[in-house]
């Protein structure tokens, strides 16, 4: 059932969102040129990989930029061990910047929810090399559908530490339920509005 709802809620979006990201879209282009999305694989359900769709809010030379800055800057390397993030990024363009902000990036994710490989509400989508930090909660993520929120993204998103974030990811799972669900998308929704946490 819960999957059916996950479903039945992206129909209902996507002709609301569809103009939306279009507008998105054009917006990156016109600040960045191509590629207008960025897909990378995350770990789903079960230790499958699925491609994560997102508007690129990086540079095109993203990989080489962060290669350069982590080998010549010790603070940026123990940021990115620590956390697996920057807070001042120059990997980011200028639309990315608003984009992260407001969580714009994320709108094709919507796609992932129809593919049935993410959830509106669940952990945080990680990479390989990340799930081997989750240790003994690598159990926990792999039983749940990822989301594109979820109890993480309403309870201090960026500002929480590596560990914290892990930490709701199995709170979440040990604690989900419909009911559950819902207040976190309504917590979302203020949240986005808000910006608190996004960078």
């Amino acid at each position: 059932m819960h999957t059916l709802i996950n479903l039945l809620l992206a129909v209902a979006l996507l002709p609301v969102l569809l103009p939306v990201m279009a507008l998105v879209a054009l917006f990156v282009y016109i600040d960045d040129g191509a590629p207008i999305f960025y897909c990378h694989y995350r770990v789903g359900r079960r230790g499958q990989l699925f491609r994560c769709f997102k508007f690129r809010s990086m540079r095109t030379d993203s990989q080489q930029a962060l290669a350069q800055l982590l080998a010549s800057d010790p603070v940026a390397r123990a940021e990115w061990e620590r956390d697996h993030k920057l807070v001042n990024d120059p990997r980011i363009t200028r639309i990315g910047q608003f984009l992260r902000k407001s969580s714009l990036d994320e709108l094709p994710q919507l796609f992932n929810v129809l593919r049935g490989e993410m959830a509106f509400v669940g952990p945080r989508p990680i990479t390989v090399e990340e799930l081997e930090r989750y240790g003994a909660s690598r159990w926990h993520y792999l039983v749940a559908r990822p989301g594109i929120t979820g109890l993480w993204q309403v309870s201090g998103r960026n500002e929480l530490s590596y560990d914290e974030r892990v930490a709701l990811d199995r709170q979440y799972v040990e604690q989900r339920s419909l009911a559950h669900d819902a207040g976190i998308l309504l917590r979302t929704v203020l949240v986005v509005l808000n910006r608190h946490g996004a960078r």
